[in-house]
């Protein structure tokens, strides 16, 4: 009999789940009881899991098919192209040392960090698979928000305005990307620009959600620059609700499981000063594309659905 059992961690958001390996196969039990966990929490947490790149990619295909490491990486573990590795000492040696210092000059407030993966693709990742391999002892943690109860937040008629709203998602959102440092080069070589519904229906609840992040979308379409700024302001405000949100403080062995689709998360800010070591690693299950109330789907204007076959321009 399965021993798995499911404890809400927050009012609006996030879960562990105890009683079960992740480095083994899941009965099957076990598996629909994960799905139905996240569906209703968003985030799910397993702790002290002892898990390898093989063993995280495992227990991710469980619930789907999973993506390529990143749009921008072209270093992946070897014979595991899925792991993204989540390290900021890494991507100094990709980008150099400045790579910190541009990422945050296009950053104008805290929420800016808040960031659903990789919605610049035309179908953005249905769920993300964390796991931690060296963490700090302290700061480090992960925030996580409910774009479904932010959008319940919002009043009927505010509601029943966003639902027609449609928005544009590319690398860089709204701030332009130098094409003169590595950083600016491998965004601009690997464009993908989308246009999302501001709001998307979850393709199995059937619950409606905001789709919109600081991160990654540039403006509201059919509407003026100002009163893009203003919606956005507006939806951003929204989603970064205290009430709305969870946080992990991570230790080496804890996994989180997300649906992409209806969640936004804020890693750290608070180690640019401290001299710590901090790696964890990433794989994203391919996701489909968005569908607004209105039934109309996400358009592709730059690059190709994000999926396990994707080649990285390099520069040379």
């Amino acid at each position: 009999m399965s021993t798995l059992t499911v404890r809400p961690v927050a009012g609006h958001i996030g879960a562990d789940i105890d009683g079960v390996d992740l480095s083994r196969p899941l009965a099957a039990e076990d598996v629909a009881a994960v799905r139905q966990a996240l569906h209703r929490h968003k985030v799910v947490f397993f702790r002290g899991q002892d898990l390898d790149h093989a063993a995280q990619i495992a227990f991710a295909r469980q619930f789907g098919e999973l993506t390529y490491a990143h749009p921008h990486d072209d270093a992946p573990p070897a014979d595991h192209p899925e792991i993204f590795t989540v390290d900021p000492r890494r991507f100094e040696e990709r980008y150099g040392k400045g790579f910190q210092e541009e990422y945050r000059k296009r950053r104008y407030s805290y929420v800016d960090g808040w960031h659903t993966d990789v919605t610049a693709a035309v179908n953005p990742p249905a769920g993300s698979v964390l796991r931690a391999e060296t963490v700090p002892a302290v700061g480090g943690d992960t925030q996580w928000t409910n774009l479904v109860a932010a959008y319940q937040g919002l009043s009927a008629p505010v509601r029943a305005f966003v639902d027609t709203l449609r928005a544009e998602h590319r690398y860089g959102g709204g701030q332009q990307v130098a094409g003169d440092s590595e950083y600016g080069r491998r965004i601009n070589d690997n464009l993908l620009v989308a246009v999302h519904p501001v709001v998307r229906v979850h393709p199995e609840t059937g619950e409606r959600a905001l789709f919109v992040n600081p991160v990654f979308t540039s403006h509201v379409v059919d509407v003026t620059a100002v009163e893009s700024r203003r919606i956005l302001d507006l939806l951003y405000a929204e989603i970064t609700r205290p009430e709305y949100t969870v946080r992990l403080r991570w230790e080496a062995g804890h996994v989180a499981f997300w649906d992409n689709r209806v969640t936004a998360h804020l890693a750290p800010l608070d180690l640019d000063h401290l001299d710590v070591e901090r790696r964890l690693h990433r794989v994203t299950l391919i996701g489909d594309v968005p569908v607004g109330p209105d039934g109309q789907r996400s358009e592709l204007v730059a690059g190709r659905p994000f999926t396990a076959d994707h080649r990285v321009a390099v520069a040379s």
